[in-house]
């Protein structure tokens, strides 16, 4: 005799991943159109999203830390973060030092928090080739962010329950 179906999915829930985006500002235009790429990429998915947004890309890294141990100790935390931003060279050595800094601080919270971190902070030569990056004809910088974020948590799951 065959088995009645009880009506319940045999296919295992997964929760809805909880996402950051830090979004520095000192290009508000890029930013726009780096966080639309970010956050359609994150809809798709079906991932929620908190946005915090700061001065320019130094603060970023520091942003993140203090919001991923505030949503910590909410007993909520994130299941990852998308990095939003640009830095555009200029006269001065203060281009390397942002552009430096801000990825190294980036790394260093995705290694010591085990944190799955997406890149979407451009670092070009001029305001074109960030325009280019941002939603034009080399694509959205911000949409591969949040992709690489996204692929990250999986990962992160996917070992988690091996």
């Amino acid at each position: 005799m065959a088995k009645k179906p009880s009506g319940k999915s045999k296919a295992p829930k997964t929760a809805k991943l909880r996402m950051l985006i830090v979004e520095a500002r000192f290009y508000g235009d890029i930013s726009d159109k780096l966080l639309a790429g970010a956050t359609k990429v994150l809809e798709a998915a079906g991932a929620s999203y908190d946005r915090i947004t700061v001065p320019g890309a130094l603060e970023v890294p520091a942003a993140i830390a203090l919001a991923v141990d505030a949503a910590k100790a909410k007993r909520a935390p994130y299941d990852g973060v998308v990095a939003l931003g640009c830095v555009i060279e200029g006269e001065t050595y203060h281009f390397e030092v942002v552009s430096n800094e801000s990825a190294r601080g980036l790394m260093d919270l995705a290694v010591r928090e085990r944190l799955p971190l997406g890149n979407g902070i451009l670092t070009v030569d001029t305001e074109q080739q960030a325009y280019d990056r941002a939603g034009g004809p080399l694509d959205n910088k911000g949409a591969e962010a949040a992709h690489a974020a996204l692929a990250m948590a999986a990962l992160k799951n996917s070992l988690k329950a091996r």
